[in-house]
């Protein structure tokens, strides 16, 4: 290097203007394609610790979120995702942070910079009466709901942030311990397993640990005059249930197949990946059913809904695999959660009807697309993100690519792809490299004619 240049070079780090090591705010979203506000750059979350006093009869909360995390970089200042409630104390590594708000964006400036590969703490304490809201991607209103008598949570993409601080986005799993504390005789239930109750005066606090890494948008937290049924699984897997006490008969006997579900899946989606299953219905009719990870919740309504309701309660066990064990890397990618979870539809209609009966329902996913639909790949930007192609239509693209490769190859796909992306995120072009590596074939037409273009494909046949 020419003597000048280097002493030029040496005198402007040392001023501090090309000083690379200057710690600077971690980007304010992750660039998400479709939402680009959720998450956070700079930091990687480990674990949230979740603790709530919630009053049933106000809906206020009293809340402490302990974050533990890692930095990724020299960080001036990072962000979490919080919206509306009143924040009492923030402290990082235990000292008082400042913070500013804006809308959903809650940017913290520690005491002291954090450097790259750090580990640090922080401690949220806050309080207020937690509101759903809808976003602009799904027509429901998602995060914490109140109902006459009880809680439900569904924050399918955005809603965590209406209870709880975070790093709002699939990328950054974590696990979760959840110690929520009710007036008797709620019960409560969240991800994970169940590892302490305690009781108090005329109270009782439950604690669970999701032990497994879960994305932001899967935590649940439910509170109502429930019914704890338990079964075992496959495997010595607990299946653990929380009926309304007025319908829990009727609710126990309709997801009695539960069992043989898993061990269906188990065969054909590879081992379940977590450490325990079951579900939450809430005492309310909702219009939606959501695969909260490790307990699916339903509405009373579900109870009513005969076969067609079983189908839907194979829709969000199949989630567990596809959209909770293996996230989307981007909420464009989110075929990959309903095209997969509504051919699981139509797999245990095969299994448990048989073929016929699974081509009545391929039959009907495809009359309702019309001749043409938005990409399945790429759904529009500010459009609705959970549109019925990528449904209906991504179910018959593997249904195409099912019939394209024969059904061992597209089983070994299946297999393949939960077993290399578990607890993790994938792409489209993941998984269709996945599928072109195991069957050997040369399927780039066929993703392209099914999942690219707006023209809906004529019905697959052999």
């Amino acid at each position: 290097m020419h003597k000048l240049i280097l002493v030029i070079l040496m005198m402007t780090v040392a001023s501090g203007v090309l000083a690379q090591g200057d710690p600077q705010p971690g980007d304010p979203g992750v660039g998400d394609s479709f939402l680009p506000g959720l998450g956070n750059g700079g930091y990687d979350v480990q674990h949230y610790t979740i603790d709530l006093d919630v009053d049933m009869n106000t809906g206020a909360i009293d809340a402490t979120t302990t974050i533990e995390a890692n930095a990724t970089q020299d960080l001036s200042a990072f962000n979490l995702d919080f919206r509306g409630l009143e924040v009492v104390e923030l402290t990082v590594n235990g000292e008082v942070a400042e913070f500013e708000r804006n809308r959903s964006e809650m940017t913290i400036t520690p005491a002291a910079p954090l450097g790259v590969d750090e580990a640090f703490t922080v401690v949220v304490t806050y309080k207020g009466v937690p509101n759903s809201f809808e976003d602009s991607a799904i027509p429901i209103a998602i995060g914490w709901n109140r109902y006459d008598t009880g809680i439900y949570v569904a924050s399918e993409p955005s809603g965590a942030a209406t209870w709880f601080p975070a790093n709002d986005h699939p990328l950054d799993k974590a696990t979760f311990t959840f110690e929520v504390t009710v007036d008797d005789p709620y019960v409560v239930a969240a991800n994970g397993m169940l590892i302490e109750t305690v009781e108090g005066d005329a109270e009782t606090t439950y604690i669970f640990e999701a032990s497994d890494p879960m994305a932001t948008y899967l935590a649940t937290v439910n509170v109502a005059d429930f019914i704890r049924v338990e079964e075992a699984g496959p495997n010595g897997l607990l299946i653990r249930n929380y009926f309304p006490a007025v319908s829990a008969a009727q609710a126990e006997d309709y997801f009695s197949d539960t069992a043989e579900m898993i061990e269906y899946f188990n065969g054909i989606f590879g081992p379940y990946p977590f450490e325990v299953y079951g579900v939450v219905v809430a005492d309310t009719n909702l219009g939606f059913a959501l695969e909260t990870q490790t307990m699916s919740l339903f509405g009373e309504n579900v109870l009513e809904n005969g076969f067609n309701g079983q189908l839907t309660i194979a829709h969000e066990l199949a989630h567990q695999w596809f959209g909770d064990s293996v996230s989307p890397a981007d909420w464009q990618h989110i075929w990959l959660n309903e095209g997969f979870a509504s051919y699981a539809m139509v797999l245990w209609a095969e299994y448990k009807n048989g073929e016929g009966f699974a081509d009545v329902v391929l039959a009907n996913f495809h009359e309702n697309l019309g001749s043409s639909t938005v990409p399945v790949a790429e759904p529009p930007v500010g459009g609705n993100l959970f549109n019925v192609a990528v449904y209906f239509r991504g179910a018959l693209a593997l249904h195409a690519l099912r019939l394209e490769v024969g059904d061992e190859a597209f089983f070994n796909i299946l297999r393949t792809y939960t077993n290399r992306f578990h607890d993790s995120n994938a792409t489209t072009e993941d998984f269709m490299a996945v599928a072109e590596e195991v069957s050997g074939m040369e399927l780039d037409e066929m993703f392209q004619t099914w999942l690219y273009k707006r023209d809906v494909p004529p019905f697959p046949e052999e």
